[in-house]
């Protein structure tokens, strides 16, 4: 049986963390995000915000990570994994950032794909700033209009999930695989 890949992806501070730790709470094998962990290990390095500073290194190593966990998504067992972004989420922050890329972004999209994509709406109530998120909400809302145009011009139609309760979001989003 083929794995199904199914991204969750949105601006930053849309609930998407919280969305795949409740779907991993319910026994959903789930990949989180890479860039935590590259924003973490910049700053150790000295390196205060990585993708302002050397954005097209930041981004590759962004699609390596994601490459690695799409390869990782095979060997789970699992009939559904869920990655927390996908690797169009790289293109669509290079976008809006306006930095160019090499065409390799574009072409992985096409290599690596994925079978479901949910995209979480900006939501003020719910927006946070933190040490890896530096962005405003206006800059979230920005975000998330490149994600949608990024996933559709490499052949997806993201479903968007509505604003609500951890619950109600991953019900949705349960709900939609059929």
């Amino acid at each position: 049986m083929k794995t199904r890949k199914i991204v969750i992806t949105g601006g930053p501070g849309t609930g998407k963390t919280s969305v795949i730790q409740a779907l991993e709470e319910s026994g959903y094998y789930c990949f989180h995000e890479v860039s935590r962990e590259i924003i973490r290990e910049a700053k150790e390095k000295g390196i205060d915000q990585m993708f302002l500073e050397e954005p097209l290194l930041f981004s590759e190593m962004l699609l390596e990570g994601r490459i690695k966990q799409h390869r990782e998504a095979e060997n789970t067992g699992g009939n559904l994994v869920f990655l927390d972004r996908g690797v169009p989420d790289v293109v669509a922050y290079m976008n809006y950032s306006g930095n160019d890329y090499p065409p390799v972004f574009n072409r992985v999209c096409k290599e690596f794909l994925y079978d479901e994509v949910f995209i979480l709406p900006p939501w003020k109530q719910i927006y946070t700033e933190d040490d890896e998120r530096y962005e405003s909400y206006e800059q979230a809302v920005a975000i998330h209009d490149h994600l949608a145009q990024s996933y559709h011009y490499h052949g997806y139609r993201p479903m968007e999930v509505p604003c609500g309760s951890i619950e109600d979001r991953t019900s949705f989003i349960l709900d939609h695989l059929v």
